[in-house]
């Protein structure tokens, strides 16, 4: 069972989605919240949480810094921005700071119902126009783990040909499957490889792989 936590400061939106998640018996809503400082309260009240829907735009607590609190509290809760806004730059800063992705709120119920089962597996759900975009909003600058990297190509960070091409999908938004169809590989290789991304590059998650790898697009390109 999914444990979902739903954060929105609308009432009506709230429960629209408590009632649309409700409809799959794979997931269950444990609480709705108001405002990002409102939902780490509640996850540190020891409620399992295991996704939260984080609306973007909040007051108190937005889902940009909501989000960033909540993954420095558990890193392991998977956070899923919900927007009625195409606002790039808050979605990309969202996803800087350890979203798996975003939702427009006004897709299928199915979507949003298969997008919280795609983050919970530890899976990016990004848009491919957000993707693109994600280079051009992130200047060339260091890798956000303790200790970054310094070297230049991907190949002077210790990774193989097929690491490498894991890390492109990656930053494509594609979900392990996904990987694993296109470079004819099975899931569990390519479990291994990310494990071993995410050693060789000292970072957290696929989303700091994606924006890693689109920093170094924009540094090549700038």
């Amino acid at each position: 069972m999914i444990h979902v936590l739903i954060t929105d400061d609308d009432p009506f939106i709230r429960e629209s989605l408590k009632l649309i998640i409700g409809l799959d018996d794979q997931i269950t809503v444990v609480g709705t919240c108001t405002h990002g400082d409102e939902a780490l309260a509640f996850i540190q009240s020891g409620v399992q949480v295991d996704v939260v829907l984080m609306d973007i735009r909040m007051p108190v607590c937005d889902g940009v810094e909501g989000t960033l609190k909540i993954k420095q509290a558990n890193p392991a809760i998977s956070i899923l921005i919900l927007t009625t806004f195409d606002d790039d730059e808050f979605i990309v800063q969202a996803l800087k700071n350890g979203a798996s992705g975003y939702l427009l709120k006004n897709i299928s119920p199915d979507r949003i119902i298969q997008g919280i089962k795609t983050v919970e597996q530890g899976n990016l759900l990004i848009h491919p126009d957000i993707a693109k975009k994600l280079a051009s909003f992130i200047s060339p600058s260091p890798s956000p783990s303790p200790n970054p990297p310094t070297l230049t190509t991907l190949r002077e960070y210790g990774l193989t040909a097929s690491e490498q091409a894991v890390v492109e999908k990656i930053s494509e938004g594609l979900s392990n499957k996904e990987i694993a169809q296109e470079l004819f590989l099975s899931e569990g290789t390519v479990k291994n490889y990310i494990t071993e991304i995410l050693s060789k590059l000292n970072l957290r998650d696929r989303t700091q792989i994606a924006i890693f790898y689109l920093k170094k697009q924009a540094g090549a390109n700038g």
